[in-house]
């Protein structure tokens, strides 16, 4: 395992130099190196960040998620944390411990000896110990792998590549600088062509690393769960937990009063992808092994069949929920525990279909005010009373756009999280609308003081609610002074369920304490859009008559 990835990472990392190498070489050849300089201090400015973001990333944790560093951790769980520093000879790592109901864990640091792993409350809550153990040695797999220090490695590749894409540019539209290549005219057009030449394969080649990269950090995931796997022998347990933090069904459950005794009071790698807040619905279920394992394969349908899964796996630093619990259960037979689970269900027609059907409604508009604005350089001119005319068409299917991904109809009609998870044609594009009614158990962000997301927990599962309203400030106004006052709280919710990749409702209204409260970016988009309309069409009257 471990002399495989270091053979992936060392391959890929001398393939992202080399590429880096070569433009370089470029860019200082056409410059006559004068480039070089700006080059090295973004290089230093990087490698400056990686070592202070250790302690940057404590005081962030500390300011705005509130988190304790002087968690006391629990017996069995430092237990098995001393036991893998002893065994690869690495201090024990500052565990940070975030008051927050919604289950997340992650890592960030430089090398071994100076890792930080942040678990929530809802992970001791919602997980057993043996799941408890399995996720913080997920954890550890990525401090023994040397994965915060890979990764920072890889990521200097698209960073200063993008920083020779902008060099290229301004060379290219600056006659300054490219003036000094050549005295001649026709040099300085064949100076300004290269400049932009280099700069466009610059921006392709950081695009390209990016995607890389991301691919990247998914294989270092898996390596992590083998990890986990093999340390503690105990890969259903790593599978469960999985699912309980990424989307799907908690197999095991803890009482009232295990849940009290639980509890004491560069990116971060984590159990899940933390790019975004929308990341977690469970489904708490127990009792027959054959209805628990229907749950799990209902909730991974979306993973398996949609096409949007696949998209969306592309551009994330972690491999989808599904392939990782199918992944981790072929290790259950080594040591001794039966398949955790298998996906053995059949594919319904149509799913691919829907996929094109998102793509033509989400990208229709767009073509359409492309087209408009072609139309209107081209005629507006002589025809300059039709100008108004031309974008009435787009803003038009914009509105139809916005009705589709906003439908009202079967809002009122109240959803399980369990139900919500079983259904395929979902995206974020194509929404179920629905109610939802629970408890308020955290923020979408475990424990970030800015985030106006919330966590609710009905009696089948947890899912994200995001809270949006029009104006961005708005959000972080009520996220500081307003969404604690919620936590604990039984709430019911209307709005539209969504999956993008990892399933959440966005909220219409909700109601709590007898009154309802509204988010008005429905209404406020809407209503701009309309009035979009109605101002092209009264231009066009004004200006034809």
């Amino acid at each position: 395992m471990k002399k495989h990835l270091a053979m992936v990472s060392l391959l890929t990392i001398t393939g992202l130099y080399g590429l880096l190498a070569a433009i370089v070489i470029l860019i200082s050849y056409l410059t006559e190196g004068t480039a070089l300089p700006g080059i090295y201090i973004s290089i230093v400015i990087l490698i400056i960040q990686f070592l202070i973001s250790p302690w940057v990333t404590d005081l962030t944790m500390k300011w705005f998620y509130d988190a304790k560093f002087s968690y006391e951790v629990p017996e069995y769980l430092d237990s098995f944390i001393n036991q893998i520093c002893e065994k690869y000879n690495m201090k024990h790592p500052k565990i940070g411990f975030i008051d927050d109901g919604a289950p997340n864990a992650f890592t960030y640091g430089r090398f071994r000896n100076d890792a930080r792993i942040i678990i929530t409350r809802g992970v001791t809550d919602l997980l057993s110990e043996e799941e408890v153990i399995s996720v913080v040695g997920h954890e550890l797999g990525h401090v023994v792998h040397r994965d915060m220090l890979v990764m920072t490695a890889v990521q200097v590749v698209p960073l200063v590549l993008y920083g020779i894409f902008e060099i290229c540019m301004d060379a290219a539209l600056d006659d300054d600088k490219s003036s000094s290549s050549s005295s001649s005219d026709s040099n300085s057009g064949n100076a300004k062509l290269g400049f932009a030449a280099i700069g466009a394969i610059a921006y392709v080649l950081y695009i390209i690393c990016q995607l890389v990269i991301l691919w990247l950090s998914r294989t270092r995931e898996y390596y992590a769960d083998e990890f986990s796997c093999k340390e503690t022998k105990n890969p259903s347990s790593l599978a469960s937990a999985l699912v309980t933090i990424g989307y799907g069904l908690a197999t095991t459950g803890k009482t009232e009063t295990e849940n009290k005794h639980s509890v004491t009071t560069p990116n971060p790698l984590g159990i899940a992808d933390g790019k975004t807040s929308k990341e977690l619905a469970i489904c708490c279920v127990g009792g027959d092994t054959e209805a628990v394992r229907s749950d799990i394969q209902n909730a991974m349908k979306w993973d398996m069949w949609n096409t949007w899964a696949k998209v969306y796996e592309i551009l994330s630093t972690h491999p989808l929920i599904a392939k990782r619990i199918l992944a981790i259960s072929d290790y259950c037979p080594e040591y001794g525990q039966e398949r955790y689970i298998t996906f053995d269900l059949e594919k319904p027609k149509g799913v691919v279909g829907n996929f094109a059907r998102d793509l033509l409604i989400d990208s229709i508009p767009s073509f359409a005010f492309l087209a408009a604005a072609v139309l209107a350089l081209v005629f507006s001119a002589n025809n300059p009373e039709f100008l108004p005319l031309y974008f009435i068409i787009p803003w038009v299917l914009l509105l139809v756009k916005f009705l589709y991904k906003h439908p009202l109809k079967g809002m009122d009609e109240r959803h399980s999280v369990r139900e919500l998870l079983g259904v395929v044609d979902v995206s974020g594009i194509t929404p179920v609308p629905c109610e939802v009614k629970g408890t308020i158990i955290g923020r979408g962000n475990p424990g970030c003081v800015f985030n106006e997301d919330f966590v609710i927990k009905d009696s089948t599962g947890i899912m994200m609610l995001d809270y949006n309203q029009p104006i961005g400030v708005l959000n972080k106004i009520f996220a500081l002074f307003k969404s604690p006052d919620y936590f604990d709280k039984t709430v019911t919710v209307n709005g539209w369920y969504r999956r993008a990749p990892v399933p959440y409702v966005e909220i219409k209204t909700f109601e709590v304490d007898g009154k309802v409260k509204k988010v008005w970016t429905y209404g406020f988009g809407k209503f701009g859009i309309i009035s979009m309309i109605i101002l092209h069409i009264l231009l066009f009257i004004v200006f034809y008559v």
